[in-house]
Order: C-alpha cells, then sequence, then structure tokens
C-alpha cells in the first residue's frame, strides 16, 4: 500500500467523516491538513498564518456540528482552508493542478457549506444575526454559529454585531479567535480585554461578553481537540447567546510564521523557499518607500505629522522599522477604517497633519466618515489610496471602486499623480496646505519625468498639456499615463495622427477652459482611467461634451465583480491594449 493510500485526509470527503474518526486520528488528521496548506499556499501565495491557527477548531467545528444544517460564518473567510479541505473541495490542496480552482475565501457557489462570499472584516457576527433571526422566524432548529479574530472584533460592526446578537434570545454562537493578533500587532482597548481574559483564563471581574449578556466560555489552548469538542458540544442547540473565548496560536504549526507572524499572515508565492536567503542589494525606490522617508523627514523638521492606518501597514511597507521611529506620530486603529478617517479629521481640525494610508479596497468601508466627518467638514486631512487600478484579484478585494466613490464627494480633492516627482509635489503640497480635504491616488509602479513638478496644487483642476497634436485629444490619468502615450504614438503609426496628450492630474474636477479649447481643432477625446467607468473620470468629460459634437470614447473597467481573471483578459474585455484603443478610433473617425 502506498504512503498516499495510507493518508487520513483521502477518507474525508464530507464533514461527517469525521464524526467516525478517533481523537488521535483526529489530531494527525489536523497534521496532514497543516501540510496541504502550507505546500499549497507556499505555490500560490495567499492566508497563511490565519489558517495554520484554525485547523483544529475546524475539526472540532465540524465534528461536532453538522453542517451545512448548522451554519457556521466566518469573518473575513482568510482562514477558511481547513473548512474547505472538509467540505468537499480538498483537490483543490491535495492536487497541484487544481491549486487555482477554488477562491482564497468563502464562496456559496463552490458549495453548499459555504454561506457567503466575504473577504472584509468583521462582518460576520452581523450576517449570523440574520441568519439567526430569519431561523426563528421560519421556525428552525439550527445552530448558528459566527467565527471571529485575527483582530476583527476592533471593527465597528463587530461591535454592533456583538449588541444585537447578545439580545436574540435565540440560539446564536460566536467563536472569538483570539490569537493575540490582527495582521499586525493588536491594537486597542479591546485587545486590552482579550489579554486580561487570556492572563486570568477567563475569569475577570469585568467581563464584558458577559454584560452585554453572553453565557461566556474560555478555552486557554485552540489546538487541543478534545478541549474544543468539549465545549463545542455542551454549547450546541442553546436556546440563548453563546460566546467562547478560544486561544490560538496565529501560524500554529510553522515555527517561522509562529515567531514572526506580521509578515507571515500573507505570502507571495515562493516566500517559503526563500527563508534563509540574504541579499545584500539595495531597494529599489518605491513610491512606499518615498512617502516612508517623506513622513520621517517631516517628524523630525517639527511638523505636526500624525501617520494612521487601519491595521495594514505592510500594503504600505510601513514595517516596525518605520513604525519605531515614527513613535507616538503613529497611530495603527485596527481593522476599523471609519475610526481611521474620522480620527485623520479630527487631528486635522486641531491643527496637526494627518496621513491616512489605506488600501483602495477597503475606503469604502468609510464612505459615510469621508463624506460627513472629513468632507463635510472640509478638514485638510491627507488620505494616500494605494493599490487602486484594474487587476486580477479576487472579487472581495477588488481596488477599481475608488475612483467613483472618492470622487463624487464635494469638498474633497482627489489627485493622480503619473510619476515620482508629482507624487512628491501632491504629497507636500496636502500636507502643508489647510483648505482642502485632499485624496492622492497612489500609482503601483513608479515612474520617473525627469523634470521638477512646480505646480500649484491650490489651483485646482488645471490639467497639463503634455503635447498639442490635432484631431483626437487623449486624456490619460495617472497610472494610466503611460497607456496614452503608447496609444499616442501607436496613432501616429498606423493613423497617421499627431494626438494631443493630456495629463489631467485632478480626478476631481474639470479644467473646462482646455477642454473647451480643444473644440476648434479635435473631433474625438479618448479618456483612460485605471477602474470603474461608471461614476469615474471619464464619464465627467463626456458630460462636459454632451452638447457639442465632440466624439468621446471612454476606457476603464465595467461595473463588475471580476472574481481571479487575468489582467490580459481584462484588458481585452475593456478595450484597454493600445491596438484595440487605436481601431476604435478609427471605427469612429
Amino acid at each position: 500500500m502506498t504512503e498516499i493510500a495510507t493518508k487520513l485526509i483521502d477518507k474525508v470527503n464530507t464533514p461527517d467523516d469525521l464524526k467516525h474518526m478517533e481523537i488521535s486520528e483526529l489530531y494527525s488528521l489536523s497534521d496532514e491538513i497543516r501540510e496541504l496548506i502550507i505546500k499549497k499556499v507556499n505555490t500560490t501565495g495567499g492566508h497563511f498564518g490565519p489558517n495554520l491557527g484554525m485547523v483544529e477548531a475546524t475539526v472540532a467545528l465540524h465534528y461536532v456540528f453538522k453542517s451545512p444544517e448548522d451554519k457556521i460564518v466566518f469573518d473575513v473567510s482568510h482562514q477558511c482552508y481547513p473548512h474547505k479541505i472538509l467540505t468537499g473541495r480538498k483537490e483543490g490542496f491535495t492536487n497541484p493542478d487544481m491549486y487555482s480552482k477554488y477562491t482564497g475565501y468563502t464562496a456559496p457557489e463552490e458549495s453548499e457549506h459555504d454561506l457567503f462570499k466575504v473577504g472584509h472584516t468583521s462582518t460576520s457576527i452581523s450576517l449570523a444575526t440574520g441568519l439567526a433571526k430569519a431561523r426563528d422566524i421560519i421556525g428552525g432548529k439550527e445552530n448558528i454559529i459566527a467565527i471571529i479574530g485575527d483582530g476583527s472584533l476592533t471593527g465597528g460592526e463587530a461591535l454592533e454585531g456583538l449588541n444585537n446578537a447578545a439580545t436574540l434570545g435565540s440560539n446564536i454562537i460566536v467563536i472569538v479567535n483570539d490569537n493575540d493578533m490582527s495582521i499586525a500587532e493588536n491594537q486597542g482597548g479591546i485587545c486590552n480585554l482579550l489579554t486580561e481574559l487570556r492572563n486570568n483564563n477567563g475569569n475577570v471581574q469585568n467581563n464584558f461578553f458577559k454584560a452585554l449578556g453572553f453565557d461566556y466560555y474560555y478555552i486557554q489552548d485552540g489546538h487541543n481537540i478534545e478541549s474544543l469538542i468539549e465545549t463545542f458540544s455542551k454549547v450546541k442547540d442553546a436556546d440563548h447567546p453563546i460566546l467562547i473565548h478560544m486561544h490560538t496560536q496565529k501560524g500554529k504549526g510553522f515555527e517561522p510564521a509562529m515567531i514572526n507572524k506580521e509578515p507571515f499572515h500573507w505570502i507571495l508565492p515562493g516566500t517559503l523557499d526563500h527563508l534563509h536567503e540574504t541579499s545584500d542589494s539595495q531597494i529599489d525606490e518605491s513610491y512606499e518607500s518615498i512617502t516612508k522617508d517623506y513622513l520621517l523627514k517631516k517628524v523630525s523638521e517639527g511638523l505636526p505629522i500624525v501617520a494612521l492606518n487601519a491595521a495594514t501597514p505592510g500594503v504600505f511597507a510601513w514595517d516596525k522599522d518605520f513604525r519605531t521611529k515614527m513613535g507616538s506620530h503613529y497611530v495603527d486603529v485596527g481593522i476599523a477604517e471609519q475610526q481611521a478617517v474620522a480620527m485623520a479629521s479630527g487631528i486635522a481640525k486641531r491643527g496637526g497633519k494627518a496621513v491616512l494610508g489605506i488600501m483602495s479596497s477597503f475606503i469604502q468601508r468609510a464612505y459615510d466618515q469621508l463624506s460627513q466627518d472629513l468632507a463635510l467638514n472640509n478638514n485638510p486631512a491627507t488620505i494616500l489610496v494605494f493599490w487602486g487600478g484594474i487587476s486580477g484579484a479576487d472579487a472581495t478585494h477588488l481596488c477599481t471602486f475608488d475612483i467613483p466613490l472618492i470622487s463624487n464627494i464635494p469638498n474633497i480633492v482627489y489627485l493622480a499623480p503619473t510619476c515620482k516627482e508629482e507624487y512628491e509635489r501632491m504629497l507636500d503640497w496636502s500636507v502643508k496646505q489647510n483648505d482642502y480635504s485632499v485624496a492622492i491616488r497612489v500609482p503601483m509602479a513608479i515612474s520617473y519625468s525627469g523634470e521638477i513638478d512646480n505646480t500649484d496644487y491650490s489651483n485646482l483642476n488645471k490639467y497639463k498639456m503634455v503635447e498639442k497634436g490635432e484631431k483626437v485629444a487623449i486624456i490619460a490619468l495617472g497610472s494610466f499615463f503611460e497607456k496614452g502615450k503608447e496609444v499616442k504614438n501607436l496613432l501616429a503609426d498606423k493613423l497617421g495622427i499627431n494626438a494631443t496628450l493630456i495629463n489631467p492630474k485632478y480626478i476631481t474636477g474639470l479644467d473646462k477652459e482646455m477642454l473647451d479649447s480643444l473644440k476648434s481643432s479635435h473631433t474625438i477625446v479618448v479618456t483612460l482611467e485605471d477602474g470603474e467607468l461608471d461614476g469615474g473620470f471619464g464619464e465627467k468629460i463626456t458630460r462636459f461634451y454632451g452638447n457639442s459634437s465632440m466624439k468621446v470614447l471612454n476606457y476603464g473597467s465595467y461595473k463588475e465583480f471580476t472574481d481571479r481573471i487575468s489582467l490580459e483578459d481584462l484588458y481585452n474585455k475593456y478595450h484597454l491594449t493600445p491596438e484595440l484603443i487605436v481601431e476604435d478610433i478609427h471605427r469612429t473617425i
């Protein structure tokens, strides 16, 4: 008999198969699951530490409860790999040819064991309260289980969910996976509460969860399958709200991830193959390094800078060295984008210089704060939006929606640099001025103009005419400026057209004087933007020319959720290659 045939994972095709195993087999199965996750994630990239820390708990959950009749809701769902392996999708982890078949998050289209497609944080308890309420109204009897962890309790929606779950008056089981970490270090009073509970084995006088109304259970070792099964069995079919506080080890079973948790929250393909390699080469300059250098310089000069982020410092390369050097000038608010925006507004109101770094996909979590707390009050905070653009990302982490979202809020000046020189000038202007709420869409790949940017960005909505031509005008925004250059060159080569090339710089306003001037010598205006067209930059240009004979062609992404589609396929679909754009222009002419 081969080694593969003797593996316990071969016997598990549904969660019911666990119920016939001995406890010792469940431990061995957990080891096998962990090995599969390590190998798969090292090949494809993805969430590493969160999944390794949830293996035994997931095994115990499926041993005690009966999914999909009992409903399990994962917060963020970046810890759902063990769940996927146990619910009929193990081929996505055992067969390298199938590694990309399943998404990195729960997905109802994959399995009836997944309730929601989720990839953002602090939502599981709120979603579970809805499931429980519907069950009670309809007359169901199943268990409703919400799993939350990795710092997600710091998010406002998590507290809203707890507030409502505690008074539901029927079965709802909240499992707090407490691994003493968020994506980076845990932050805030909620984390202090969890620490106090851990240090006292769950026995403290001021137990927040009990005060809310939960029946509270504490599991000191969230990797002890016997303890997990015992506690889960006790609370199964309870007729009132339960909260289980479970202490686990993030990165369990892989020592480097247990020791250095932050960089192993999510890893790139091949990360584990290069653990022991060292390099003396210099790190290339990037917008992240430029930002760090600028902030540290301004702090050293005595400027009242406060750099903020919402639990994702790695997105901006705000590493421990940077955070240490910034000292009290650095704030991680935890997974709480609403708090981050409102705090930035408060800092600006009091005379501080708030610089909030945020990933495009997460800015939408603070829409009301952007509108009401920041823009309505016109406070001069600076928001740096990273990773904005069309990509082959999972549907839960698309970064194509920030332009329509931010650019349609009054009082916010949204800027789109095309190069290092413009970015440095925009950042410095934004930090020093006191008249506007400012956002800057930071490009992914760095480029250089070789020219000093002396633009006075207080003179709002003045575009830059880079090259004056005729017939066709190309208005190429931010990171798509280089694509605009390619289209201009191809128009000259293929159609003999010397097109005008414009760098708009401003996402939020129109240079009406320049746009009017194009009418005399141009018949087509082309807009390029690295984001959604609906409500975006190009539509503003189209609306401007609506009562004229000018033809306007808008290029960007459609209003849709794409899911792990290659950038090449998306560019072809959206006609975002120079060749396809030139063909469209030719047909229009």
